[in-house]
């Protein structure tokens, strides 16, 4: 995915998280046989005003990571050595890919908890997508599809299947409604059909032409409508229905995010006003972008009191929930086993909320070892119990 994104954008560079370093990726000091002092352009300056793709950047050592602060909220590097001070651009998109701690996502845990990152730059990237790797036929048909037509021989009978593909999609897309309640058809809904429809994919040249004309030509500016649309949903992210004290912080990063993604929507239609359809589109990618990163389960719990992007998964509530389950034990006599009813008791004094947190919280201290699963040979029920109690 990365190398496809670095085909279609003009300027473009690509660098392992593995064997980059700070110098690297922001820039270095040489110093030349006449003994002069030279700087030396690091990744992100020398992809001004372009992308920079940074694959397994959860290999990437914190202190590296720390050098990319500065370039992504100021679009610029500094440096200040060897009696040179300086400052240059670094106007560049970043994308990132990431592979998490134990070789697979943890859905009771945040983003910064599965990835080695830190909260600070995790949180100055716009979207964060959440690639799980989970059991549907439907969609292991078309990926296996997909695969296996890479490896196809591709002539004339692979084009003739496809435009009768296309025509069968387009009219079975004519007899549906796929409106919402405000008349708008979602992305989600136009998306796969797009896919479907156009089977050939466009050429990498044209693709990168056109891009690079809308980043030259294009420069949208927000319509009332579009600023409405955002504004509401940023003040929805700021003050939540549920007034929780404990929700995830919103601060203008969003709003400027929202902002950057309008602008870049109403680009590739290359309009010179960013609309009300471009500002739908963009909540609905950061809605989906943060029920992603608050999924908490595998049923698709949603809790608003994760830390997300930054933080920790239920800090607070797992040291209110541990201390109550130790207290529950203490009374107990024998081992002081923990039951489901015992649990749900200590959730209820510890304020959870509901009971699909508890089994969260439970799981995650069983993996840190904190407890043990047990089961009785006589009626196998299950049982925790504090090991070290």
């Amino acid at each position: 995915m990365l190398l496809a994104a670095t085909q279609v954008v003009s300027r473009s560079i690509y660098v392992g998280g593995n064997t980059a370093s700070t110098t690297g990726l922001t820039v270095s000091m040489s110093k030349e046989s006449s003994g002069e002092v030279g700087i030396e352009a690091g990744a992100l300056v020398l992809a001004d005003q372009g992308v920079c793709c940074i694959d397994e950047f959860d290999k990437m050592e914190r202190t590296h990571q720390d050098g990319l602060l500065e370039a992504m909220e100021q679009q610029q590097v500094s440096i200040a050595k060897a009696g040179v001070v300086a400052s240059l651009p670094a106007r560049c998109s970043i994308i990132a890919a990431a592979n998490p701690k134990h070789g697979s996502y943890n859905l009771g845990r945040t983003v910064a908890e599965n990835l080695n990152m830190a909260s600070p730059l995790l949180s100055r990237f716009d979207l964060v997508f959440i690639l799980l790797d989970q059991a549907d036929v439907s969609q292991d048909q078309k990926v296996s599809s997909n695969i296996m037509n890479l490896y196809r021989q591709q002539g004339r009978g692979h084009t003739s299947s496809s435009g009768q593909s296309g025509g069968g999609s387009n009219s079975e897309a004519r007899g549906l409604d796929w409106t919402d309640n405000s008349g708008r058809i979602p992305m989600m809904t136009r998306l796969p059909w797009v896919a479907e429809t156009q089977r050939q994919p466009l050429p990498a040249d044209l693709v990168r032409d056109y891009i690079a004309y809308a980043r030259e030509y294009c420069h949208p500016k927000m319509t009332p409508a579009a600023a409405e649309v955002l504004k509401s949903y940023f003040m929805e992210l700021r003050y939540p229905t549920n007034h929780n004290k404990d929700n995830v912080p919103i601060t203008t990063r969003q709003l400027e995010a929202l902002i950057r993604l309008s602008q870049a929507r109403a680009k590739a239609c290359l309009r010179d006003f960013v609309l009300k359809e471009d500002a739908d589109d963009v909540v609905e990618l950061m809605r989906e972008s943060v029920r992603q990163v608050h999924v908490t389960n595998a049923q698709g719990h949603v809790d608003k009191s994760r830390g997300g992007a930054g933080g920790t998964s239920n800090r607070k509530a797992r040291k209110a929930f541990q201390k109550e389950l130790e207290r529950i034990a203490r009374m107990k006599s024998g081992q002081g086993r923990l039951y489901t009813s015992d649990i749900y008791t200590a959730a209820k004094s510890a304020d959870l909320g509901y009971d699909i947190k508890a089994q969260d919280l439970i799981e995650n201290m069983r993996e840190d070892g904190i407890v043990i699963k047990q089961t009785d040979r006589n009626d196998g029920s299950v049982y925790y119990v504090f090991p070290n109690l």
